[in-house]
């Protein structure tokens, strides 16, 4: 884990040292699927976050009623900073598909990260100790925020800069495979794990292929496909420790 930490710090350092700042492109704002329907604006954008409400919820209530039985003690706060931030990720995201644009995008943007930070924090409880989890969460936790907030300054400066939110989002992506490989779980199964990061994978592919997905019949876009595909992420953890009952 050590290694791990030490891999990382590297390569922020080398981020910042060796890459400039990165605005947000305007681009990222436009979506192939605009259309009204039922008086709201980019329906299906704004109607696809539904399973994050729903899966959110559902976790945070079965952590309610489960939590000694499927979580590894001392380590539940990461479980459930994983699932209230898929639940927050359902208002937040919802709420910048009426109106694209950077000051919405940030409240899409601070539920991830507490969604993330948890994910992480989860298997290093599972693949390392709890303690390990403890020790990652509430720094991950202010990270992850400032990491949206530094952007949106940034932004308001005229010299917007991503790069820190960019890391906080792939090295999550790059430790999680890592610890798959080199660490036996103490809990659960590995396959979960790595279907949650098939899925992300795919709502990755899904939000690149916006318009083309869209374009094979003007029946649903990429972006709509992507806040599927993502939800299936926390909703495949779910089922895993539904499991462990």
């Amino acid at each position: 884990m050590q290694v791990i930490l030490t891999v990382v710090a590297v390569l922020v350092s080398a981020v910042f040292l060796f890459t400039d700042p990165v605005p947000q492109d305007p681009a990222y704002h436009t979506f192939s699927d605009t259309r009204n329907l039922f008086g709201i604006p980019n329906f299906w954008n704004v109607a696809s976050n539904l399973p994050f409400l729903l899966v959110g919820a559902a976790g945070l209530w079965f952590l309610q009623q489960q939590t000694r039985q499927v979580c590894i003690a001392g380590a539940e706060p990461a479980y459930r900073a994983l699932f209230a931030g898929v639940l927050l990720t359902a208002f937040g995201s919802a709420y910048y598909h009426l109106a694209p644009g950077n000051q919405t995008l940030v409240w899409d943007r601070l539920p991830m990260t507490i969604a993330f930070a948890g994910l992480l924090a989860v298997i290093a409880a599972e693949y390392v100790s709890a303690s390990a989890a403890r020790r990652l969460l509430l720094p991950l936790l202010v990270i992850g925020p400032a990491s949206v907030a530094y952007w949106a300054w940034t932004e308001a400066q005229g010299v917007g800069d991503l790069r820190l939110y960019a890391l906080v989002q792939f090295i999550p992506m790059l430790m999680i495979p890592v610890l798959l490989l080199t660490h036996q779980p103490a809990i659960g199964e590995r396959r979960y794990f790595w279907w949650m990061l098939l899925f992300y994978v795919l709502a990755k592919i899904f939000e690149f292929a916006d318009p083309s997905v869209f374009a094979l019949g003007n029946l649903v876009s990429g972006h709509t496909l992507k806040h599927l595909a993502a939800a299936m992420t926390p909703a495949v953890f779910l089922y895993a420790l539904a499991r462990r009952r």
